[in-house]
């Protein structure tokens, strides 16, 4: 809706109103139900993998660092949502400052291109695990990878700190209704009234040169990967060495497919029911925290092992 440049005027809201599920208030509590068992799931599976690593010595290793860091960025992730969410849904408080709101904006992109960094590192580990086997201890030490995570950290951080700083020099006039229970670039910015041109080309450049770069090297990775495996002679030995990369592949997607149809309904999705928009945003945010420990907690034996170790040891000491 076009409002007149008067109502433009006086028209100047102070905070934005977050959304649940429109038409479903009267059932909000029943919905946070299945919310409430996600994200303790969340917080429980990628704290026992960080538990895990960080107590067993044997775990100690390039592999496991990285999966370490993966379960503290996704573990970050959902306690930068959970408030908002749970909020609207138990209490109905739907009312978020600017600041609150651009805060939060922050951290959920920082953290969505440091996971997106984290699926490169771990491809990388991969690739030197199986490419280059001999120089594999060399090549990742420990004060390597450290600084790694740190580079990664860095770049994301840096990148999106211009976001809100870009958004709170507009004027929303139109409306302060966003379409989700959190806050994102994209929706924010349909908000404005203002020139809207440079948070669209800085976004697009941003998404590009991280998300878009760290895919393609994933990709390239894994072609030296696949090329380096079908030249094994051993049969046996070509299927070890593709088990040792199918947790990772299945983290890469659970992250970039969600993203991917996210960006897409955005940009193209207009026609799409807006149910489609919120549960989209949803899986984007949700469905790699809840799946990534479960897929290595199956997928990894030495996971999977000392997980069960500790389960059996917490059982003796009950009884």
């Amino acid at each position: 809706m076009h409002l007149s440049p008067s109502e433009n005027k006086t028209f100047n809201p102070s905070t934005f109103l977050l959304t649940g599920f429109p038409g479903l208030e009267y059932a909000h509590r029943w919905i946070s139900l299945p919310f409430c068992i996600i994200y303790l799931t969340v917080i429980l599976g990628n704290s026992t993998i960080l538990h895990v690593i960080r107590t067993d010595a044997s775990l100690h290793e390039p592999m496991y660092y990285f999966l370490a860091m993966l379960a503290l960025t996704d573990l970050s992730l959902c306690l930068t949502t959970l408030p908002t969410v749970l909020g609207i849904f138990w209490f109905s408080s739907r009312e978020i400052t600017f600041s609150a709101c651009f805060t939060q904006l922050f951290f959920i992109h920082s953290l969505s291109l440091v996971e997106s960094a984290v699926l490169l590192s771990m491809a990388f580990d991969r690739f030197v695990a199986i490419c280059n086997p001999l120089r594999y201890g060399s090549i990742l030490t420990t004060q390597r990878i450290v600084r790694i995570g740190l580079a990664f950290v860095f770049r994301s951080f840096s990148l999106i700190c211009p976001l809100p700083f870009l958004l709170r020099r507009f004027h929303y006039c139109r409306t302060n209704v966003l379409s989700h229970s959190y806050c994102l670039h994209l929706e924010i910015m349909k908000l404005a009234c203002s020139d809207i041109i440079i948070n669209h080309i800085y976004g697009l450049t941003v998404v590009a040169f991280t998300v878009g770069t760290d895919s393609l090297l994933i990709l390239l990775s894994y072609i030296f990967i696949l090329k380096t495996v079908l030249s094994i002679a051993s049969r046996e030995e070509r299927l070890k060495a593709f088990n040792t990369c199918i947790s990772h592949v299945c983290a890469v997607l659970l992250f970039y497919v969600p993203m991917i149809g996210l960006s897409l309904i955005h940009r193209f999705g207009e026609r799409a029911p807006h149910i489609i928009h919120i549960l989209m945003s949803y899986v984007y945010l949700l469905a790699p925290p809840l799946m990534n420990p479960i897929v290595y907690s199956i997928k990894t034996k030495q996971i999977r092992q000392r997980i069960l170790k500790k389960l059996c040891s917490v059982k003796f000491i009950q009884s």
